[in-house]
C-alpha cells in the first residue's frame, strides 16, 4: 500500500460512523495535542508547589488537596477523594562507610519498610554475592552476623525488561538475608545510571523474615565496594539507618470524571499514581503520568460529552505496594469498566501499544493502530498488563487493558532517586504522550464496539 493510500484509509477509518459524535475526530484531536501545554503546567505545578509525596504522610495529603483544586479548575466533574488507611514508613537519617581496609564514605538510601539500625549504627564484616541466586544458595553460616552486599548487572533497555528480573534483588533479597541471620543488607541500586545517587524502592518482609536494616548503594559506590571486596581482604562497613514504621496513616485516591452521555456504555479508567518516594520531587514517577492522562482527558472534555464516561484516578500509595489500586477495586467493584490503562513509566516517547481484549482481532485494535502510527507507535503482540494501579480492577472484572509503552532507555537512570526532578522532562516527548492518550480516549470513548471481558469467569 502506498503512503497516499494508507493516509486515505486512515482518514476514512477515523471518520467512520464509529465516531459519529459531534466535534473533531481522533486524528484532529491527536494532532492538536502535539501542541499541548496543560500536561506540563500540571507537572510543573505539582512538583513545585507540593514536591515529594511519600505515601500516607502530610506531603501526600497536600498533594491530594492540590489535585482536587487543580482538577476542579480544569473543569472535571465528580472530583473527590476516596481515603483509605495503611501502614506508614518513614526514612530518617542514613549513612554508610567502609571502615576497613580502605576507609571511605558511601552514598546510601534505605529501602522501603527497612528497619533502623541501633542508635549509632552497626559495624560488621561484608559478605558479597553476585546476584540473588548466589545469596539464596549461600549457607546460613556464611551470612549470619554479617552485612550482606548483593551486586548485579542491570542494562538499559527500551522496554525496561531487565527491571522485573533484577528488581527481585530489592524486593526479596532483604527477606532472604534476614532468614539467614544477616545483620543488614545493602544492594547495588536497581538502576542503569552511573550517577552518585542511590535508588530507593519498596521491599516487603516475607513470612518468617524479621525486619533488618536494608539499603541501596549508588551504582558507583556499589562498584567501588565490589572492587574493594575483590582485593581479597576482609571488608568492614559501618551502616546507620533511622528508618522506621510509624503506625497507620491515611492515603487516598483522587477521582475525577468526564461524564458520558450513555450511562450504559461503561467506564474508561485511566490514571497514574500521586504518591512518590521522598528523595526527589516525584516528577517522572509519576507526576508525569498523571499530567499526561489528565491533559488527554481534558482534550476530550473540551469537545463535548463522549459516549462513555472517562474516569481519571490519581492513585495514592502505589510505591509501597499498590494500596491505592486495591482500594479502588474494592470501592468500584459495582462499576463496569470497559477499558483500563495507566501511564507510569516516565515522560519519554510512547513507542508501542498493546491491547488485551476478549478477541485480539477486534476492529478497534486496527483503528488504534492507524491512529497511533503517525506518532511513531507500533502495535505489540504481547498481553497488556495496565500497571500496578489498574491491575486489581482489571483482574476482578476481566476488563480489557491497554498499554502505551514509553521508551524507558533512560528511565532507570532516574527512577526512585534524588534526580527525579522536573529538568529531566522533555516537553516535546511529553506532548507526544498526551497525543497518544488523546487518540486512544477519542476512539475508545466513542466506539460503538464492545470489547467484552478478557475472561468470562473473571468478570463474574
Amino acid at each position: 500500500m502506498t503512503r497516499q493510500m494508507l493516509a486515505a484509509a486512515l482518514a476514512a477509518l477515523l471518520a467512520s460512523t464509529a465516531f459519529a459524535a459531534p466535534g473533531p475526530g481522533p486524528a484532529a484531536l491527536r494532532d492538536a495535542a502535539l501542541h499541548d501545554d496543560v500536561a506540563f503546567d500540571i507537572l510543573e505545578g505539582l512538583t513545585t508547589e507540593v514536591g515529594q509525596r511519600l505515601a500516607a504522610t502530610p506531603a501526600e495529603a497536600r498533594g491530594r488537596d492540590w489535585a482536587v483544586a487543580r482538577l476542579k479548575a480544569l473543569g472535571f466533574a465528580n472530583v473527590h477523594v476516596e481515603p483509605f488507611t495503611m501502614p506508614v514508613w518513614l526514612r530518617g537519617d542514613e549513612s554508610a562507610e567502609i571502615v576497613a581496609p580502605f576507609p571511605q564514605k558511601l552514598v546510601v538510601a534505605a529501602l522501603g519498610n527497612s528497619s533502623a539500625t541501633p542508635a549509632g549504627g552497626i559495624t560488621a564484616q561484608i559478605v558479597a554475592f553476585d546476584g540473588l541466586a548466589a545469596l539464596a544458595k549461600a549457607p546460613a553460616e556464611a551470612v549470619r552476623g554479617r552485612i550482606v552486599f548483593v551486586n548485579h548487572h542491570m542494562t538499559a533497555q527500551q522496554d525496561g525488561g531487565s527491571y522485573g528480573e533484577i528488581g527481585a534483588i530489592r524486593r526479596t533479597g532483604p527477606s532472604i538475608a534476614s532468614k539467614k541471620g544477616a545483620l543488614a543488607i545493602v544492594i547495588r541500586s536497581i538502576g542503569t545510571d552511573h550517577h552518585r545517587v542511590a535508588h530507593t524502592g519498596v521491599q516487603n518482609w516475607s513470612d518468617g523474615a524479621q525486619p533488618i536494616p536494608a539499603a541501596a548503594l549508588s551504582v558507583p559506590d556499589a562498584e567501588q565496594l565490589a572492587r574493594i571486596v575483590a582485593r581479597g581482604k576482609p571488608v568492614k562497613m559501618h551502616l546507620a539507618l533511622g528508618a522506621r514504621m510509624a503506625g497507620t496513616g491515611t492515603s487516598g485516591n483522587v477521582v475525577a470524571e468526564v461524564p458520558g452521555r450513555d450511562p450504559k456504555a461503561g467506564i474508561i479508567l485511566v490514571g497514574g499514581h500521586l504518591d512518590s518516594w521522598d528523595l526527589g520531587t516525584g516528577t517522572i514517577d509519576d507526576a508525569s503520568g498523571l499530567a499526561i492522562v489528565t491533559a488527554a482527558a481534558k482534550r476530550i472534555m473540551a469537545t463535548g460529552r463522549p459516549r462513555r464516561t472517562i474516569r481519571i484516578v490519581w492513585f495514592g500509595a502505589e510505591e509501597p505496594g499498590g494500596f491505592g489500586g486495591e482500594a479502588y477495586a474494592k470501592a468500584h467493584a459495582g462499576d463496569r469498566h470497559v477499558l483500563v490503562g495507566e501511564s507510569d513509566s516516565g515522560a519519554d516517547k510512547v513507542w508501542r501499544f498493546e491491547l488485551t481484549a476478549a478477541d485480539r482481532t477486534v476492529p478497534i485494535a486496527d483503528r488504534l493502530a492507524l491512529a497511533l502510527s503517525p506518532l511513531g507507535i507500533t502495535r505489540g503482540r504481547d498481553a497488556a498488563h495496565g500497571g500496578t494501579d489498574v491491575e486489581p480492577i482489571a483482574a476482578a472484572q476481566g476488563a480489557p487493558v491497554i498499554d502505551l509503552s514509553q521508551d524507558t532507555t533512560r528511565y532507570f537512570d532516574i527512577h526512585h532517586t534524588a534526580d527525579d526532578t522536573l529538568d529531566k522532562v522533555d516537553p516535546e516527548q511529553l506532548r507526544q504522550n498526551v497525543a497518544a492518550w488523546t487518540a486512544v480516549l477519542a476512539i475508545a470513548a466513542e466506539d460503538a464496539e464492545e470489547l467484552g471481558p478478557v475472561s468470562p469467569t473473571a468478570a463474574k
